[in-house]
């Protein structure tokens, strides 16, 4: 089993930052990828970024250029840095790790930006 926790969420003015974390713990393997995605009332669940254990880095063209996700393997944790944050950013964001073919989820932590 696999256990996430994010941390980092909170109120931001529009054109702010936010730092995210997601630490994971249990059984975790050296090869995995490790995603944030996000859920807004109503709407449904989206990738928001996601890094694979070599590094490689994906992003959903809303994010391109305002967002990056970094991990420390050492320490099991993936990062989401957040900058010019928009009100359409407001949701809750919730951390994934896929490995050997098994999805493991967070709890999520609330990102709200007021206009």
């Amino acid at each position: 089993q696999v256990q996430l926790v994010e941390s980092g969420g909170g109120l931001v003015q529009a054109g702010g930052s936010l730092r995210l974390s997601c630490a994971a713990s249990g059984r975790i393997f050296s090869i995995n990828t490790m995603h944030w995605y996000r859920q807004a009332p109503g709407k449904q669940r989206e990738l928001v970024a996601r890094i694979t254990s070599g590094g490689v880095t994906n992003y959903a063209d809303s994010v391109k250029g305002r967002f990056t996700i970094s991990r420390d393997n050492a320490k099991n944790t993936v990062y989401l840095q957040m900058n010019s944050l928009k009100s359409e950013d407001t949701a809750v964001y919730i951390c994934n790790v896929l490995q050997e073919g098994d999805n493991y989820w967070g709890s999520g932590t609330q990102v709200t930006v007021s206009s």
